[in-house]
Order: C-alpha cells, then structure tokens, then sequence
C-alpha cells in the first residue's frame, strides 16, 4: 500500500514557507456598547416576539420596575413548568395569589431559593436576582470570558458568579453590574429575549451545533496488508482511532483519549499503529504507539517539554521508525531511531545547531539535511550515513529549493523549486552533478505544490497545482484513466486520494464547498465502489452556500484572489459582510468545505476571503511583496476587498466586520486600529497585537526562523519605528469598533500575553472588551466543547453588530 503523501516529510519552514503564527479617549466607554438604534431595535424585538411567543402581557408598561412575582410567572410560561400539588412554602405566598403556582414551580424546580418566612413577591426584582434567575433557569455555564465589573463588590456573594454568567453570556453590557438596581419590565423582555437566544434564532437554520460537530467518521487508511481500515470517530467528545476488518462491520476501538483529540496517526506495520496528540494544546506533541486490538499502547517519546515529529516510518524495518526530537536542546531537532516494541530511542543524526529538515533515502538512510539561519539555507547531502553531509546548494530568503523525496534509485532528489523562476516546479536534482536534470512541471500561474509517486512504476504519476480549486496534471496515462473514472463516480465532487494499492485499490474522499466529505474505497479492476462514511451526514447540502472564487485589483495594479460566500437565497445586495483573513500570513486560502464560512453564511452575513499579499501559492513575487507590510499594503489588500464589494452594491458599507485567526486575528486588530471607519465591529482570535512581543516570545523551535522573521515582518532594532507603526496595542486610541477577544493559555506561537495586554489598555481606557480565554487550550481551540462556546458567543456578538 503506497501513501499519496509519504516521502513529504520535515522541510524547513523557510524554505516551505508555510509557518503559521496559526492565526478614542472620549468616546472610549461607549465603544463596545449597541448604538441608541441597535438598543431600541433589540429592545422593540424583544417585547414584540416574547407578546407573539405569549410569554408577557402586552398591556406591561416597558419602564415599569417588574415584581419578583411577575418575573415568577413570566419563567413559569416560558419553561413550561407545571405547578406543585402543594403551594405552600412562604409565608408571604398563600396557594390563592394569583402567582402561587408560578412561584412554587420554580422554588421546586431549584431555580428560587427565598427564605419560609418570605418571598417578598410585590418587592421590585434586582439585577442580581434576575442574574441568578436566568443562570439557574438556563443552565449558563462557564464560557471562558473573563468579565470584570467596576463594582464587583457590592454585588452580593451569593451573585456574584451568576452576575458572571450573565455577562459571559452577552445578556447585559457595560462596566458596572448595579446589582441592586430595580429591573423594569423592559429590561426583563431584552434580558429574556437574549437569555433564549431568540436574538440569532430563525426558522429553518441549520442548529449552529450542527457546523462544529466533531466528524462522524475522519481520516480512513488503510493498513499496509490491505486487511483493516483505521479512522477517527468522537468518543467521549474527542476522536479516537477505530479499527475494523475491510469488508467488515465490526470495528474495535483502540484508543481512549478523554483530555484531547487525537491530532493524526498512520499504520507503523499491519498490526500497529502509530498516533500523535499534544497536552492542552501546547504543542509538545508525542508519538504514540498502540496494537490493533487496543492493546501494549505506549508513548514512544515520553519527555517532558519535548516535541516529537516522524520523519519515517521505515516500511521495510517493522520495528522501528525515525523521530526528530528537540529533548537534547529546545531550540533543534536530532533524529532517533526508536523501536516501537520496547520504546528504546537511539540517536541516529545529532544537529550540530543549524539542520531544520532532514530527508531519508527509500531505504530509510538520512542523506539529505538542510540547514538554516532563517535568511540563507543550505542543501546538505551525503553519499552514505557513515560520510559527513556537504553543501550542493545554497538559496536566500524568497527561493524555494524543498527536497521531497529521492527518485526510486535512491540517486537523484524530487524538489519543489522556484530557482531562476517565480513560480515553484516539480524539478529532478542531480546531487552528484549538483544540477538540476530536468523540470517535470511548471505552471504559469501558480506555485506547483506537490505531486503523486508510484512506487509500483518508480516515477511521478501526476503534479498538484492549486487555482481557483486544486488541479492535476497527469504524466501516466493509466492513472489518469484511474482518477476519471472515479470522478465519473462521484459527479459534480472534487477528490483527494488517500491511498493506492498495487492491486488497484484505491481510498479517497469526495467533497465540495458544501459537503465534507465522503470516504469510499474503489476496485478500479472490478470497478466496485463502497461507500465507507459520510464525515458529516447531518449537514444538509441543499442549505450550504457557494464558495465563488474571485480576484480584484489592489489599489496599486495586483492582482489579488480570494472566495465570496454569499447567504444562499438572499439577494446580493447591501449585506452585511464578514471579511475573514487566514492565518499565516504565509499560507493560502482555498476553495472547498470550511464549516465556519457556511456557518457565518447561514447567518445572513457575505464572507470575503482574500488571499493578500504575502500569501502562498501566487509565487515568490507576490510572497515577497508582503514583506515588511504587516498592517499596511497586506492589510490594504484586504481594505480594497471590501471597498469592491460596497462599490459592486453587494454590501452594505455600515455592516463590515472582520474577524480571523493567528495572523487573521492581527489583521482584525489592524484594520480596527489602522482603519477604524470600515468596519462596526472586529473579533481577534489568538491574535498578536504587540509585534516587539510577538518577535520577543517564538517558540525555542523557531529560533532558526528567527531572521526569516526579521526580513519578512521587520527587526526590531532596525526596524523600530516600522514596528511601533504596525502594532495596534499602540494604536488603540484609533479603535471605536467592539472588539471580541479570544485566546487560548496555552499557545506557543501567540502568547497569551498578546491577548491580555491589549485587552488591558483598552479597558484602562473605559472600553469594555469580551475576552475569551480558555485554559486548555492553545494556538486555537481543539476541544469541541471551546469550540461550541466560541462560536455561540460570536453569532451573539455579530448579530448585536451587524443585524439591522
């Protein structure tokens, strides 16, 4: 059984250029707080669909204090809760008051907690009262926001966390709880309007629990023997490895991780499998090794602060694989050869201190290392492992010399290269010449991303290049035959394979931008397909939207690409827009299904995605024209996107958002900071605000990219004035949007210093932030149920925003 991807196994950063880093005084207190126009309308709303729902008279003056009695009766209808036998209790309630029953059915259903003596029925109900009301009444729990009230302190203790609760939970506003503060009768309708979520719910949307669900069933491959099938499957809400018997339906699972998701795992032999997984997200990921039957599992690198990443899985040495491993030195990978029976670790290649990558031969020998100071890269090589590496080539910062993987002689070396052109090829090296022997494919267009081996014919079948979607061009007329007739199987999809047996068979995906995804495997000699599982069966792909590709011009004469998604069944026309940046910056969108862009389309909201300057795939020069342009045309990139769709009527210019990840995050801050009148509202998702700090705090890892950084972002020393100039903690005066903040504690890449300094200033400065912070997490949230309150507190905080 051939892996598609095998071989493509540890580059240097620099070279593949793929880091992720995933991703006003006066008017200072009223920036996070609804405009008098979002308030009324949030107000009217709510009295008008809680009278429709019948749960509030509609003869209730709106500024009227409202009773503890009337509250009573008001929960009573909405939670439907029938009312005791007995109404008795209080001594100030007797069983003939008209609000008996509803004061009774909530004292036995625990949700109010007065004294026998009294219940003070005709007293005004407080806002700590009514806190605690809906916390108990709407089981609101803990969703990472850290809330701080100017007067904390007067709020009673036995309130005080449900104060909390209400707050976390975008149900009241402001700097000051007032926890004795009389609640009127309109403040009750806008409190329960936004506790029931009636403000984000409509008939016939797909239930946002639906868009981040956990995969029914991810990930298929294929044991070597062709005998089992392995895939991830939730099991107490994190994905585990499942096996089973191909052709069979009992399936056996292996794995039981309560904590964290299994990040990846790959067959080390016919029985054994290897799997990956970090501690709340720092990171640090193990390998780990486990029998089909679940049985002898171990961790293979159990050293504490170390991070493990397979270099090769040694087909023809069953009991042992290669792992680089930063155990020795934080800061470099040596290379060990660990025999996964007994987890004994042999060190096979030391870093001297400046190897980022290394490269095995097909006989699992390490000849090929490249070495780098983030600027300059080396290609080292050796003969065989008993002779010292030597230099064959050397690139500078924006060329791209990535070995992937040796030709099958073991001779010459498959590269992706954009030596003496701009955009990336397919090349064939010659180590002993130390020349390239030929260009297997270039595309005029766009980088050459990869390719597809065959290990069976010794040659490539096929290269990979990305457009609009991904494409391939085909060299062997065979598989070319093979990928149409699969395709002509599944009609109006995309397909990724997985993998391809000698015998034919074959394992792929089918997806699109509406669906993620269906496993099958195919006998391409009897042409029999079977569906193994749909990744998402719930989602309904008649509802989704269409990811349309786009491209405009910037506002100095590039040519910039990206993807609209526009709500499906609305006209396009004045929406309100959510301009997502990705991550990166030295990454790339692409088209297919990303459940939180149909997610925000579903919502009513226009998505613009834009790959900007700096990012992937367009080239070296366009990857080099975002150099030392964080915040400034990078960020114009994404300005003029939004600008061409208010132009084109699509959009409405008083309802933009942006929100995004890692660089994306930065990107939000930046255009709240750098062009505060485009956008009403930004949400910052483990976003660097401070690049001093940012450059200050890499991961030990990334010192080799250290210089990279420098040259791309700018120097600190050198660059001071650049620096200070695209940091938006020193531009928060500029802000006047609301802002959301969320970060995970654990995070190498974007400390969670980036988040709480800038929430720090802005509150300094009056500004209420919502600050999402979860302690078991890192550089973006892995666990389903972070994710869940995520995305609830977003769709609550766009809609306030952006919904007329």
């Amino acid at each position: 059984m051939n892996s598609i991807s095998k071989k493509v196994y540890a580059l240097t950063l620099s070279m593949a250029m793929s880091i992720a880093l995933i991703q006003p005084a006066v008017q200072a207190a009223e920036a996070v707080k609804p405009t008098a126009t979002v308030a009324e309308t949030i107000a009217s709303k709510a009295t008008q669909t809680l009278q429709q729902l019948g749960y509030i008279d509609g003869t209730i003056e709106s500024n009227t204090p409202i009773t503890r009695a009337e509250a009573a009766v008001i929960l009573q209808r909405v939670l439907k809760l029938d009312a005791p036998a007995s109404l008795t209790g209080f001594a100030d309630v007797l069983a003939s008051d008209e609000a008996a029953p509803a004061i009774y059915a909530l004292k036995q259903s625990g949700l109010i907690q007065g004294k026998a003596k009294g219940y003070a029925p005709d007293a005004p109900l407080t806002r700590a009262q009514m806190a605690s009301l809906f916390t108990r009444a709407f089981e609101l729990k803990d969703n990472g926001i850290q809330v701080v009230y100017s007067d904390m302190k007067q709020i009673p203790a036995v309130h005080v966390e449900d104060a909390v609760r209400i707050k976390q939970h975008f149900i009241i506003e402001g700097s000051a709880f007032n926890a004795k503060q009389s609640v009127t009768h309109g403040e009750f309708a806008d409190a329960l309007y936004l506790a029931l979520g009636l403000d984000v719910k409509s008939e016939g949307l797909t239930p946002l629990e639906d868009f981040f669900k956990q995969p029914a069933q991810a990930g298929f491959q294929m044991s070597p023997d062709g005998k089992h099938l392995a895939y991830l499957e939730p099991w107490n809400n994190r994905m585990n490895i499942v096996v089973k018997e191909n052709g069979q339906d009992k399936s056996v699972r292996v794995t039981s991780e309560s904590e964290r998701s299994i990040m990846g795992f790959g067959w080390a032999t016919d029985n054994k499998l290897l799997y990956i997984k970090d501690a709340a997200g720092d990171e640090n990921y193990h390998i780990y090794v486990t029998d089909i039957d679940g049985k002898n599992n171990k961790d293979l690198t159990p050293y504490p602060n170390t991070r493990a990443t397979l270099i090769d899985p040694l087909e023809g040495v069953p009991d042992e694989i290669l792992v680089a491993m930063n155990k020795r030195d934080p800061q470099i990978f040596d290379v060990y050869r660990i025999n996964i029976n007994t987890g004994e670790a042999i060190l096979a290649a030391e870093n001297p201190g400046n190897i980022t990558g290394w490269l095995t031969d097909h006989e699992g020998k390490i000849r090929v290392a490249v070495s780098s100071d983030g600027n300059v890269s080396s290609l080292m090589y050796r003969e065989s492992e008993d002779k010292p590496f030597e230099p064959l080539l050397t690139t500078k910062l924006g060329e791209t010399f990535a070995p992937v993987m040796f030709t099958y002689d073991n001779k010459n070396i498959y590269a992706i290269s954009n030596l003496d052109r701009d955009k990336s090829a397919i090349v064939e090296y010659s180590p002993s010449t130390k020349q390239v022997t030929k260009t297997i494919f270039e595309n005029k267009d766009v980088d050459v991303t990869s390719f597809v081996p065959s290990k069976t014919k010794g040659t490539i079948l096929a290269a990979i290049y990305e457009t609009d979607k991904v494409n391939y061009e085909y060299f062997d007329a065979e598989f070319k035959k093979l990928m149409e007739d699969i395709k002509a199987k599944v009609p109006g999809k995309e397909i990724s394979l997985s993998s391809i047996s000698e015998e034919g068979q074959v394992l792929f995906i089918s997806y699109s931008d509406k669906s993620m995804g269906t496993y099958y495997f195919y006998d391409s000699v009897t042409g029999k397909l079977d569906k193994l599982a749909d990744a998402a069966p719930w989602i309904d792909e008649d509802k989704m939207s269409d990811m349309k590709p786009i491209s405009y011009e910037s506002r100095d004469g590039l040519t910039i690409h990206g993807y609209l998604t526009l709500p499906k069944g609305v006209e396009a026309s004045q929406l309100p827009l959510v301009v997502v940046p990705h991550g990166g910056p030295w990454a790339r969108d692409s088209w297919g299904y990303n459940p939180e862009i149909q997610f925000l389309a579903s919502r009513g909201y226009a998505v613009l995605q834009v790959n900007f300057r700096g990012s992937t795939g367009y080239g070296k020069e366009f990857l080099d024209a975002g150099n030392k342009q964080w915040g400034k045309a990078m960020q114009n990139d994404i300005t003029d996107g939004v600008n061409w769709l208010i132009e084109e009527g699509t959009v409405d210019a008083d309802r933009v958002a942006i929100y995004g990840a890692s660089y994306g995050g930065y990107a939000a801050l930046a255009g709240l900071a750098f062009t505060p009148d485009v956008y009403a509202a930004g949400i910052s998702y483990v976003g660097p605000s401070n690049i001093f700090t940012l450059l200050d705090s890499l991961p030990p890892y990334w010192e080799s990219e250290r210089n990279m950084f420098y040259e791309r972002v700018g120097d600190p020393e050198k660059d001071k004035e650049l620096l200070t100039a695209i940091s938006p903690l020193f531009h928060i005066d500029q802000m006047k949007a609301p802002l959301f903040v969320v970060q995970g504690a654990n995070d190498p890449r974007v400390k969670q210093a980036e988040s709480d300094q800038i929430v720090e200033a802005l509150r300094e400065r009056g500004v209420d932030v919502p600050y999402m912070l979860k302690t078991n997490e890192g550089h973006g949230f892995a666990n389903v149920e972070n994710q869940l309150d995520l995305y609830r507190a977003i769709e609550k905080f766009l809609n306030r925003h952006l919904m007329k």
